[in-house]
């Protein structure tokens, strides 16, 4: 019986690949010839039919080996523009929105305190930091611009710091709630609700706000000028 491990490595030399992925793809197609030969075999081929039959499934091994590297250099390139449209500006902007409000509380005003209701968690604004928060949004939607990014891309860059909390939230509150006693509810769902609305929804409002401008700002400047004669 052929090697089929042998087969590929010999009909699949020029792949132009790390040695990681080549022996990747080598023992991967490997596998499925073999696969396909001992399933010939059982159906009652003859050795010398079934091998035949099984090599004949890869017509053309060079247009095999240019299909592979393509397939390869798209998934590379989808992962490299993810990194550089998303991650990039969006680990950036969490940095950035992070250090300003770590300057405000250390050297800036107070807090904005709003007391709800009697009972009721209070809501605290750093209104400093908020409105330090559309530039940092701006710069996250700026960067993945030029990396090409689309507008959503564009989007979740410039709100990036506030999705951590935002899932975060989403998890901790039905735990709290189911945890919690049932006199107890109207307190920690206030509570929970108070800490989305100070750490999710109006910093997220802020920094979008500053993403929003960035693509706004873009599209004037990309859409063609109008002259009249």
């Amino acid at each position: 019986m052929l090697d089929w491990q042998t087969v590929v490595r010999q009909r699949l030399s020029e792949l132009a690949l790390d040695a990681p992925e080549k022996d990747e793809v080598h023992a991967e197609l490997a596998m499925h010839l073999e696969e396909s030969y001992e399933s010939l075999r059982t159906k009652g081929l003859p050795e010398q039919a079934a091998m035949e039959q099984t090599l004949a499934q890869v017509a053309d091994w060079q247009d095999l080996r240019r299909r592979i590297q393509t397939a390869r250099t798209v998934k590379e390139n989808i992962m490299n523009d993810r990194v550089r449209q998303l991650w990039l500006p969006g680990l950036l902007t969490f940095a950035l929105s992070m250090g300003l409000l770590e300057v405000v509380q250390k050297f800036g005003p107070r807090p904005f305190v709003l007391d709800l209701d009697k009972g009721t968690p209070v809501l605290m604004f750093y209104t400093s930091w908020l409105l330090t928060l559309p530039l940092a949004g701006a710069i996250g939607a700026l960067l993945s611009k030029r990396a090409g990014g689309s507008s959503r891309m564009l989007a979740i860059s410039s709100v990036f710091p506030v999705l951590p909390f935002g899932v975060v939230f989403l998890i901790a509150i039905p735990a709290g709630l189911l945890m919690s006693r049932a006199l107890a509810h109207h307190i920690v769902a206030s509570a929970f609700l108070t800490m989305m609305v100070g750490w999710v929804l109006v910093p997220g409002i802020a920094l979008l706000a500053g993403g929003l401008l960035v693509q706004l700002l873009s599209r004037r400047s990309s859409s063609p000028s109008v002259t009249l004669n």
